[in-house]
């Protein structure tokens, strides 16, 4: 009987484990370029987060979507290590090739910040290029000459 309570329990947590999954997206079109990295490993419960993926180099247009999700043996490494090692399964897609944000951009979507610019003046050039982004819901791009 105590035999049976405890592959109950242990078959119950297995049942009962989630897999973390999180996904961001951007407005960018997905392309068929993938970076995968099944095994991107963290240590003590996550709290050394995985070495960054640079995706510069292989996404010249930028990233469309990143995913990052536990696997079913990504749990069960974690658990076999008492979360010392927690990998995860990381996932970059990149854009297609001409979805990036300045598609379409136009100069006076500038705002060139003055060289001699006060502390206050910079502030102010910020909240001013914020509100015109938030307006016309496009990027506004600060300029330092």
């Amino acid at each position: 009987m105590k035999h049976i309570r405890i592959i109950s329990a242990l078959l119950l947590v297995t049942i009962f484990t989630g897999c973390y999954n999180a996904v961001v997206m951007t407005d960018k079109t997905p392309s068929n370029v993938v970076i995968d990295q099944p095994w991107a490993m963290g240590f003590v419960y996550g709290l050394v987060p995985p070495t960054p993926i640079d995706a510069s180099e292989t996404c010249t247009d930028g990233v469309a979507k990143v995913e990052t999700k536990i696997s079913f043996l990504n749990g069960l490494v974690s658990a076999l290590t008492f979360s010392i090692v927690t990998p995860m399964h990381i996932t970059v897609t990149c854009a297609e090739p001409g979805s990036t944000a300045d598609a379409g951009f136009d100069e006076d979507q500038t705002i060139t910040v003055p060289e001699d610019a006060t502390d206050d003046e910079l502030q102010e050039i910020y909240k001013y290029a914020s509100d015109l982004a938030v307006k016309h819901d496009k990027p506004i791009y600060v300029s330092h000459k």
